[in-house]
């Protein structure tokens, strides 16, 4: 390792719809992200973690996947 190299994370790129892209950057407005993709990322890790988490605990209830498809729903992901 070089002096002063940081441990990099690689990337890829996920292609979503201009207009979610378009909905997202105008709902992060005036909020802590600085970007449309970490606003993404952020979704994605805490949607995957509760996945995760759902492995090892009680399925998801009735409300629980009602208010997961809603939230997608408003992502763009579902119509």
């Amino acid at each position: 390792m070089s002096r002063g190299s940081k441990s990099k994370t690689k990337y890829t790129t996920v292609s979503i719809p201009i207009t979610l892209y378009n909905r997202i950057k105008n709902l992060i407005q005036d909020t802590g992200f600085t970007s449309v993709s970490s606003y993404v990322t952020y979704v994605l890790r805490e949607i995957v973690a509760a996945h995760e988490e759902a492995k090892y605990s009680e399925p998801y209830t009735e409300e629980d996947k009602k208010r997961i498809i809603e939230k997608l729903r408003k992502l763009g992901y579902l119509e």
